[in-house]
């Protein structure tokens, strides 16, 4: 049995089962089947050739599914994370959480944290997850043994895939019998950073060898950021409660730093509240403006301005945020605070606060931790723009290699807001000395009402219009000056529907290819615009068009008035431009030929009898000579 019916297994049944597969979410050894199945009912090598390509799409689609599900997840924890510490009251609770979601997302057997004692000079487990050993629950390191020891001595995350056997930490007989006992083996330990110094470890272990990838190192490092800042608080909440029980006296100053925490602690939740709703980068740099009375400027990691408050856009560059960095901290330059905005140790832009030199250590709290809130919501974004570039990408690979059924192409299309049903043109993008990546982030945000992504090495545009010369070269115009660099664009259509876009890029992409073969870097344009190059380009050739754009002028002035202009121009190109071979085969005197020649002239244009015009005018005349009644 196939699973499909007593019949044999047919390549479109093969290809439904793959489907099917799919849907249910099924292993990945799953997908060898269909094709086994047709190999054993007798299918062709042809049909064997098409179902091996549709199970590897089938896999790739899992695998991509399967990342964004993990993306989602991972997302999901990080603001489940921040809503805890938005709502932090029991120091405890929150750290187990953390460990529990480390242990989850990163998919081991054990997740558990170490805090330093400073007192003791060695770190003690604090929270462990998923631990069966009382003696690893109990452990101690001192600083430099173990993996542990080791980062939280040299403050840089540590990862082995088989700690017994791996040399480079220093071994201890308590720490490998803990470890023994527990059964562990790869373990992946990261430092818990409050500003420069290290106050813990965060670790996820397995209890078989495997291999940690950067990604989920970077993951424990951003659990590893909130846990440092939890403590961080519950250390300054204790600090109040301290200095309200032993400093009755101060009760002044007592109760203006409570009311400095409070109103920490309500910023911090109306930020994390703002972005979980959903709020923008405008927004949140008005709301931090309003907390800290100041001027908030938000940049990207490559200093791009992506929001500022009244007045402030445009006022100073991106500012360094090396000091700022390396130490986690907000630091002072010239009157400006700067905090770097960070994932771990991925640097995602900065935040500037200007008009406050005199910022309190109450209000640099705050402002260090709208920075961790800024984090989450540029995450959000990024995570949001690749998820919605890779739909378009996908629809317009699809589009442009006329895969799939087209009424099912428009309604994929009509869910991103592009309508097919109207006319679209195609236009494929070069940039001389700019980056792929970055032609195709400014290309995207002229692609109003269309589709922009990468197709065949090639940044291409689907733009709903009907002059695809004119919006070629307005675009290569735009793309210029946002880059800085010349760009080239070829484009074709208007193509009536989506089956019509695959033919349409293909002649974009020569088009494209003959305005750099012919040195027209940094121009756009369309076939039509090319002259008779771009007839013998064309898949599909307007000869009536070429000839009516070439002799238009010309043909009209005959229609309308009698005379013989296109006649007295086919005499002069046959009779090698001979003014008296002309005039003998026209029958008429040679200063009437002379005339003719100059009326010419002044409806085409002066050049008319340059070498390359004087090609075009002769494959029109050829042309038009053919097109007419025997």
């Amino acid at each position: 049995m196939n699973g499909l019916g007593d019949d044999p297994l047919t390549c479109g049944a093969a290809l439904r089962r793959l489907l099917d597969l799919l849907a249910e979410g099924a292993g990945a050894e799953e997908f060898a089947r269909p094709a086994a199945e047709a190999r054993e009912a007798g299918a062709d090598a042809a049909e064997l050739r098409e179902i091996t390509a549709a199970t590897e799409v089938a896999l790739r689609i899992r695998r991509t599914l399967s990342q964004h599900r993990r993306r989602e997840t991972e997302l999901t924890a990080l603001f489940d994370t921040a809503s805890d510490l938005a709502a932090l009251r029991n120091l405890d609770a929150v750290l187990r959480a953390i460990v529990h979601r480390a242990r989850l997302l990163l998919g081991t057997d054990v997740a558990y944290m170490s805090l330093n004692d400073d007192a003791a000079g060695d770190t003690y487990m604090r929270v462990t997850d998923g631990s069966v050993s009382a003696a690893f629950q109990q452990l101690r390191l001192g600083m430099g043994e173990g993996l542990g020891g080791l980062v939280a001595h040299t403050a840089r995350p540590y990862a082995t895939g088989d700690y017994q056997d791996d040399p480079r930490f220093k071994h201890t007989f308590t720490i490998d019998s803990a470890v023994g006992e527990e059964g562990l083996h790869a373990i992946l330990g990261v430092p818990l950073m409050l500003g420069p110094k290290v106050i813990g470890v965060l670790f996820a272990s397995d209890r078989s060898p495997r291999t940690f990838s950067p990604q989920e190192v970077n993951l424990l490092s951003s659990l590893a950021d909130h846990a440092a800042i939890a403590i961080d608080s519950a250390r300054l909440l204790e600090e109040t409660r301290a200095a309200l029980d032993d400093l009755n006296a101060a009760s002044a100053t007592i109760r203006a730093h409570s009311a400095a925490m409070r109103r920490a602690e309500e910023a911090h939740d109306q930020l994390t509240d703002l972005v979980l709703r959903g709020g923008g980068a405008d927004e949140v740099a008005a709301a931090l403006a309003d907390i800290l009375d100041g001027g908030i400027l938000l940049h990207d990691a490559d200093g791009a301005e992506l929001a500022a408050t009244e007045g402030q856009s445009g006022a100073l560059p991106a500012p360094d945020v090396t000091a700022s960095r390396s130490s986690g901290r907000a630091v002072e330059r010239d009157g400006t605070w700067v905090c770097a905005v960070l994932a771990g140790p991925e640097l995602l832009g900065s935040l500037a606060l200007t008009g406050r030199a005199d910022l309190s250590d109450a209000d640099r709290l705050l402002f260090e931790r709208a920075a961790v809130v800024t984090a989450l919501l540029l995450l959000l974004r990024r995570s949001v723009a690749e998820a919605e570039e890779r739909v378009r990408g996908e629809l317009l690979s699809d589009l442009l290699s006329s895969t799939g059924d087209p009424a099912a192409l428009t309604a994929r299309a009509r869910r991103l807001g592009v309508t097919l049903t109207r006319p679209h043109s195609v236009f494929v993008l070069h940039a001389e000395g700019a980056p792929r990546h970055r032609l195709l982030a400014s290309g995207a945000r002229l692609a109003q009402g269309g589709l922009a992504g990468i197709h065949h090495e090639q940044v291409v545009l689907v733009l709903p219009g009907d002059q695809p010369g004119s919006r070629a070269q307005t675009l290569a115009g735009q793309l210029a000056q946002t880059l800085g660099a010349p760009v080239t664009v070829g484009a074709a259509g208007p193509a009536p529907g989506p089956a019509a876009l695959a033919a349409a890029h293909a002649e974009a992409a020569r088009c494209l290819s003959a305005l750099r073969a012919l040195g027209h870097t940094g121009q756009g344009a369309a076939l039509a615009d090319l002259g008779f190059l771009g007839v013998l380009l064309g898949d599909q050739a307007d000869l009536k068009g070429y000839v009516r754009r070439t002799l238009g002028p010309l043909l009209d002035y005959d229609e309308q008035r009698g005379t013989a202009l296109v006649a007295t121009l086919d005499a002069y190109f046959t009779q090698g431009a001979s003014l008296t071979r002309t005039k003998d085969a026209l029958h008429v005197h040679v200063n009437t030929v002379v005339q003719r020649l100059e009326r010419i002239g002044r409806l085409v244009g002066e050049d008319w009898n340059s070498p390359a015009r004087a090609l075009e005018f002769q494959l029109a005349l050829r042309l038009h000579r053919l097109s007419r009644p025997s």
